[in-house]
């Protein structure tokens, strides 16, 4: 029984110990007391909640996200920049391509002595002069056209009430037709709309002038300021990549200016032979016809000849109905001319661009700027044509009927009859030899 006694002496002794730990200064308290297990310790599931909550959020995540903000709204802030100063960028892009056609002339001005501004001025100067000039002449001629259609508007107006009366035995006045379209509605209500648009057309003829004035504006910085541009590009390049930007200017130089100067001397040539045919028919106003149809023709590509033909077509019906069919025939007939025989010869060593290439380089263009791009697109697929064609290797084309388009027939038929002739000797072989396996 003493183990007895030792195990009663010993029991009332083990209560002692949570006293004992009673009597130290109690900690301050942490959340999740209340369910802390025997002995003050909280249960593991409570000491690794903090640890696993802070997992969920890394030191690196929140400046993640400011940084995505920020390039978002970088991204947002640029692309309303880009599309507030597309109309900007598209002058500046003209401009570019306009001191890259005058550059030749201004450059030869430069190297016999004359300063290089001087230059400039005087060839903007003469750019200007022809477009006022052309522009008066059209203008003139489109105001004296109108002119004589008010002042022959009642005798127009006569005859078709005549023929009216003697087709549709109808017993129409002038006077009638003229009070009932006075009084009309609808002529009362376009009048009022024509009103109001004079502040839209003001507004509309200021912005292209502006548009204008800021186009020459910057070409002419570009054009006389030329050396110190290419001077300011380079230094920013190594020796290596300068060289190419400055070759890649002087074959944009000389395309750009050849497409002009050819194209010139096509609009000159067309004007001359198409003032001809007017002074043949005596259709009025024929000198601003003969600039117009040559401007228009050669610098509205594909389709500017027809497009330059419809108004000489439209003057030559009022003086003759069959004049007209003259001056269509004759601008089908010259736009052929010009195609096959003229162009040709003039664009090979300016140019030099294939007119399918030519006129999807221009829808290109449209779609992209609209007419600026229709107007630069030949001259910068030219440009790059000539600066990429000094990359591509090019071998010598084997002498080969097909290269030219002609198909070998006879000798392909003759391949197929060798060729079916064998096939039936091998069956023929075949056959004998297994008659004979079987014999045997």
């Amino acid at each position: 029984m003493a183990p007895t006694d030792d195990t009663e002496k010993t029991s009332p002794q083990t209560p002692a110990a949570p006293a004992a730990r009673s009597t130290a200064p109690e900690a301050s308290p942490v959340p999740g007391d209340a369910a802390a297990g025997p002995g003050g310790r909280p249960p593991a599931e409570a000491v690794a909640t903090p640890a696993a909550s802070g997992a969920h959020m890394p030191r690196w995540l929140p400046r993640a996200m400011v940084l995505a903000l920020a390039l978002y709204a970088c991204f947002l802030l640029g692309d309303w920049a880009f599309h507030q100063l597309v109309g900007l960028l598209v002058n500046i892009l003209l401009a570019f391509f306009l001191a890259l056609a005058i550059e030749p002339a201004v450059g030869r001005m430069a190297a016999r002595g004359m300063r290089r501004g001087l230059a400039t001025f005087l060839v903007f100067f003469g750019v200007l002069a022809t477009g006022i000039g052309f522009v008066v002449l059209l203008g003139s001629m489109l105001a004296g056209q109108i002119v004589d259609m008010v002042e022959n508007f009642p005798q127009y107006l006569d005859s078709l009430i005549n023929w009216l009366n003697q087709t549709f035995h109808t017993d129409l006045s002038r006077v009638e037709v003229q009070d009932s379209v006075l009084k009309s509605d609808w002529l009362q209500k376009y009048v009022q709309n024509s009103a109001t648009g004079v502040l839209d057309v003001s507004a509309t003829v200021l912005g292209g002038l502006f548009r204008l004035l800021t186009i020459f504006l910057f070409a002419f910085y570009f054009a006389a300021d030329g050396p110190r541009l290419r001077r300011a590009l380079c230094s920013v390049l190594p020796p290596a990549r300068q060289a190419e930007v400055l070759r890649a200017w002087e074959i944009a130089v000389d395309k750009t200016g050849g497409y002009l100067y050819s194209r010139g001397l096509m609009a000159l040539i067309s004007g001359v032979a198409h003032f001809v045919l007017f002074e043949i028919l005596d259709v009025p106003y024929a000198p601003a016809l003969a600039v117009w149809v040559g401007l228009v023709s050669q610098f509205i590509p594909t389709i500017g000849t027809y497009l330059a033909g419809a108004l000489p077509m439209l003057i030559a019906f009022t003086v003759n109905p069959w004049y007209a069919l003259w001056v269509l025939g004759f601008v089908v007939v010259y736009q052929q001319f010009e195609n096959y025989v003229l162009q040709p010869k003039l664009t090979s060593k300016t140019v030099d661009i294939h007119p399918a290439v030519a006129f999807g380089s221009v829808i290109a263009g449209t779609a992209l700027l609209g007419a600026v791009g229709a107007l630069i697109a030949i001259p910068a697929v030219a440009t790059l044509q000539a600066f990429l064609g000094a990359y591509v290797k090019r071998y010598d084309v084997t002498d080969d009927p097909r290269v030219h388009g002609y198909r070998r027939y006879g000798e392909a038929v003759v391949a197929r009859l060798q060729k079916a002739l064998h096939s039936k000797k091998e069956n023929h072989e075949d056959h004998e030899n297994q008659e004979s396996a079987g014999d045997g």
